[in-house]
């Protein structure tokens, strides 16, 4: 006896299920210029290595014999596959079909809770999320015949808050996002939105127009402007959705698969011993004069290793996975581009991948330019001493080494910021560094306000003792008490950080593992 005519049942309903939503759904989503999830999930992974799980999930309709008749696939895909030959789960929702919604089955596939966060919970393999959907309708209530509270069901963010601590989680805003897929794109390591096609808010321009009367575009409300640059709510942009894939498979090749793992070493034909000469030269004399800091970071790293991380939003501060000699490593530079100074904005960007560094056993490297908190009523009232104490305290609950290289200004609550005191408080600097708690320009008519009023001529006084202050002030006499401890020529700054990288390597070893941390945040 066969079995061959279930096994053909099967293979047909495999074929429905690939379908999507139907020729002219996908049509319409491709005149868009959007790929099916299927497509996208493809294009992300290794050549083949996709092993998809509940295909045949979804709704059937029967005749009288028992014969399906009708099949639409539950509105998400998932499953196991490859990136750079290890191993990830992935999903997304299936837009040509309903907008993505959810199916109503008691276990769901993906979303937040779900199969394939289980799998990447059990399995502790890194899960990326394609978000292309809108959650929850009131049509729900129509469907159950009763509301439900919010949180209802076998499955909730409690999986998607879990694997925070455990292994990497991307999430990719591929369309327009609202509600629980919205909340779950936060729920990730890093994000990516694709700009035009991308949008993302708690909920969209019919229920503000309903709420406020603004009438607002899907683009105006949660577009890559606002969402990006301003609000800092999804970390990157790409330009379409090939760049998109790229940027995925890029940002995992510094993780590790898990925290129980160091992040993968690549081999490195950057020779360790390359000095730049034009470092000798980039820092202006000037202290107020900037220059260009991802000139300076690119010609420290590996060549084409660094990869900015939020690169339009909180610019006074660059954060980047980089590697130096193939070792994986995080970049915090302050910006003079953008002052250098630290806001509220440049204070959350650098407090959030501290932590990432941090969960995934990358060393940290700070490169300081950093004049200060950013002063001022604006400031004040959007909480700027909460704000960098809070990046501050962050910091100081890192297990990684943390390395400082003090280019030039290092003052204040946010200098502090940028200095290893729980570890080997290891401080590098350079000719051109200065530091202190505020800088002598500012602070000389503070300290000596009595002394320069009295004099016969105020304006010389005040000249002179900034110019005692700035001898004092010099970085070989901090070398000499070796308050710094080193004070390096620029161009070893490379040969001098890959030795210690690769010193440390033991030490990663030692504290592998999820970080939990005590305390409340300020």
């Amino acid at each position: 006896m066969s079995w061959r005519a279930e096994i053909e049942e099967l293979r047909r309903r495999r074929q429905l299920a690939e379908a999507c939503g139907g020729p002219d759904a996908v049509a319409r989503h491709h005149a868009a210029g959007k790929l099916t999830v299927r497509e996208r999930i493809d294009r992300v992974l290794d050549p083949g290595s996709f092993r998809e799980v509940g295909k045949l999930a979804g709704r059937g309709a029967y005749d009288k014999a028992g014969n399906l008749v009708k099949f639409e696939p539950a509105p998400y895909v998932m499953g196991l596959g490859k990136i750079d030959g290890r191993p990830v789960a992935i999903g997304g929702e299936d837009y040509t079909i309903r907008a993505g919604t959810g199916f109503g089955s008691d276990r769901r596939k993906g979303g937040q809770g779900g199969f394939v966060e289980d799998l990447a919970y059990e399995y502790r393999i890194p899960l990326i999320n394609l978000i292309d959907g809108t959650g929850g309708t009131v049509n729900t209530a129509k469907r159950k015949g009763y509301t439900v509270v919010p949180g209802y069901g076998q499955d909730g963010f409690e999986r998607s808050v879990d694997l925070m601590g455990i292994v990497p989680v991307v999430s990719a805003v591929m369309g327009t996002t609202a509600g629980g897929p919205s909340a779950r794109a936060i729920l990730a390591h890093w994000s990516i939105m694709v700009a035009g096609a991308g949008q993302i808010f708690a909920a969209g321009p019919p229920v503000v127009e309903r709420a406020f009367g603004q009438k607002l575009t899907k683009e105006e409300l949660g577009g890559a402007r606002i969402a990006v640059d301003t609000a800092g709510t999804i970390d990157n942009v790409a330009e379409d959705e090939e760049d998109c894939f790229r940027h995925i498979r890029r940002f995992l090749s510094y993780m590790p698969t898990n925290v129980w793992e160091l992040p993968p070493q690549v081999a490195c034909d950057d020779p360790v011993d390359r000095c730049e000469d034009a470092l000798a030269d980039l820092v202006p004399r000037s202290n107020r004069q900037a220059y260009n800091m991802k000139k300076l970071v690119e010609m420290v790293v590996d060549n084409g290793s660094a990869f900015e991380i939020q690169p339009t939003f909180g610019r006074a501060v660059i954060t980047a996975l980089a590697r130096m000699n193939g070792k994986a490593v995080g970049i915090i530079a302050n910006n003079p581009m953008f002052g250098g100074i630290m806001d509220c904005k440049a204070a959350r960007k650098q407090g959030h991948f501290v932590e990432l560094c941090d969960m995934f056993n990358l060393p940290l490297i700070f490169f300081a330019d950093v004049p200060g908190l950013m002063v001022g009523a604006e400031s004040e009232a959007d909480a700027i001493l909460r704000e960098g104490v809070r990046a501050r305290y962050m910091g100081l609950q890192v297990c990684v080494p943390v390395f400082s290289v003090i280019v030039r200004k290092c003052y204040g609550v946010a200098g502090g910021s940028v200095i290893d005191r729980r570890g080997l408080n290891f401080k590098i600097a350079w000719p051109s560094a200065e530091w202190g708690s505020l800088p002598v320009e500012g602070g000389v008519k503070a300290a000596y306000r009595r002394e320069i009023e009295n004099a016969p001529d105020p304006p010389q006084r005040e000249k002179e003792i900034e110019e005692e202050l700035r001898q004092l002030a010099s970085p070989f006499r901090t070398a000499e008490a070796f308050a710094v401890e080193d004070l390096i020529d620029p161009r070893e700054t490379r040969p001098y950080l890959c030795r210690f990288i690769d010193a440390l390597q033991p030490r990663l070893k030692t504290q592998l593992g999820p970080k939990y941390k005590a305390g409340v945040r300020p």
